[in-house]
């Protein structure tokens, strides 16, 4: 299973002048393609807390995804972190600064040419979007925070990770957490294959708790199913729904 991480960089987002709006998109993509996303963080815009994120991150998951921190001012310090935390220098990419120059025409200054500035070593990832490459240095790949562009980007992962779609089974029942906390935990541990969460209802639906159960072939869900439905009362079981 490929494993990643989300860095959401800036100050505006924990200062509340922004909300985050990159987060969601990225895990519905990464549960399309079967990335397992383990870590979402969301810092400032502190060169050193950048660098301390991204070296970690970069260590413990498969892909690190960056989100903000390109943008031609002074707060965007995030080229500069990740070079700084892999020990590399940042170079102007000669092709970034054609394509530049092209984009922003007669508005053009010099302050845009920072974001032609990459981590030496970078390679450039070209889709169809308009716009101009993605930038990843070794498994850090270096979004813009903007959310319409972050968008338009995203899709290019599915040609950059080799993820590995999960199955999933879903229990609905009318009886308490509390009443089967004993019951999923012995079948959590009898099953450490699979993935079984368990999230109470609002009041208004047909069942108390939803339970989900999760791996990465059918065949292991549906036995942990099986499992379950050996340890809870018939009577608590409102419907299931097994992988297809």
């Amino acid at each position: 299973m490929t494993t990643a991480a989300a860095i959401i960089i800036g100050d505006e987002i924990l200062s509340g002048k922004v909300r985050d709006a990159n987060s969601a998109p990225l895990i519905d993509l990464f549960a399309d393609i079967g990335v397992e996303l383990q870590r979402i963080s969301c810092i400032g815009d502190a060169e050193e807390d950048i660098i301390a994120e991204v070296r970690s991150c970069s260590e413990r998951y498969d892909a690190v995804i960056t989100s903000g921190g390109v943008g031609p001012t002074h707060d965007d310090r995030t080229v500069a972190a990740i070079a700084t935390a892999f020990g590399v220098d940042v170079e102007r990419h000669p092709e970034l600064v054609e394509m530049i120059h092209a984009w922003w025409g007669k508005r053009f200054t010099e302050a845009a040419l920072r974001m032609a500035e990459i981590p030496a070593g970078s390679r450039l990832i070209y889709s169809n979007d308009g716009l101009i490459p993605m930038v990843a240095f070794r498994n850090v790949y270096i979004f813009p925070g903007i959310p319409r562009l972050f968008a338009a980007k995203i899709e290019a992962l599915r040609g950059e990770l080799d993820g590995s779609p999960r199955h999933r089974a879903d229990l609905y029942l009318s009886a308490d957490e509390s009443a089967i906390a004993d019951r999923l935990a012995a079948v959590d541990e009898a099953f450490p294959e699979v993935k079984i969460g368990s999230y109470p209802r609002s009041e208004g639906e047909d069942h108390r708790v939803w339970i989900t159960v999760e791996a990465g072939d059918a065949g292991s869900v549906n036995t942990a199913v099986d499992g379950l439905l050996e340890a809870l009362s018939a009577d608590d079981v409102v419907r299931v729904v097994r992988p297809v």
